[in-house]
């Protein structure tokens, strides 16, 4: 997936309010950028960080920029959360997410279980196989060399899907998890138990019925942002 416009170079002041950072365009202007990343951006957030920004391109947004990229220890880390669905469906549309290439349909956010939507949904009404609902996690934690980890924060939210996806399959449908590392310097991936250990049980459990769990990186660069390759999960 290429960006729609060229990014922004600059240097990361401080992010604030979960969804606001100030940077230091190259030029010297100093801006603020809107934050698409809910989480805790643990190791991502340090002042005097490498940044990337897109322009705004919505008429209505409050801010001029957006937050794209972040360059920490010589890698290039994708922090915009509302881009990983898109990715994931481009990798599964041109067979890279090898898993989930077998299904004619394909939709976005539809609803199911309680009150919640479903990253994405494939069916296949040719095929003698159950519909499957798949939820994306974007991923940018890394502590460790090589390791990617999810979450960065406690996710009441993420347990939530867990335990949603189990009640698919328990319905007789088939529920995959895709955890997306928006950076190419992991090997495998692992749940960061210490963080969130309801959620590493939760997985485990949602596991233990059926749930599916996939893990895939991506390459980054100023220009696009690609899902690559799979990478092993680690077993707690």
């Amino acid at each position: 997936m290429k960006f729609e416009h060229e990014l922004f170079h600059g240097t990361l002041i401080k992010r604030y309010k979960r969804f606001l950072a100030d940077v230091k365009l190259d030029d010297g202007t100093i801006v603020t950028a809107h934050c698409a990343n809910s989480g805790s951006m643990l190791t991502l957030k340090d002042e005097g960080n490498e940044v990337w920004l897109s322009p705004a391109t919505n008429p209505k947004a409050k801010l001029d920029y957006k937050w794209e990229i972040v360059k920490v220890n010589d890698t290039l880390v994708g922090i915009n959360t509302s881009l990983p669905n898109k990715l994931v469906e481009a990798a599964i549309i041109d067979g890279t997410i090898s898993e989930l290439s077998d299904y004619k349909n394909l939709r976005r956010e539809m609803k199911y279980g309680k009150n919640s939507r479903i990253d994405i949904f494939l069916s296949d009404p040719d095929a003698s196989k159950p519909d499957c609902y798949v939820e994306v996690k974007s991923v940018t934690l890394s502590r460790e060399n090589g390791m990617a980890e999810f979450p960065d924060a406690v996710t009441s939210r993420g347990t939530k899907h867990l335990q949603e996806l189990s009640d698919m399959v328990n319905d007789g449908h088939r529920s995959v998890m895709i955890y997306l590392v928006q950076r190419s310097d992991c090997t495998f991936f692992n749940v960061a138990s210490d963080i969130d250990p309801t959620y590493a049980d939760a997985l485990i459990k949602a596991k233990e019925k059926g749930v599916e769990a996939y893990c895939y990186s991506c390459t980054i660069t100023p220009s696009g942002i690609n899902v690559d390759r799979s990478i092993p999960i680690m077993e707690n």
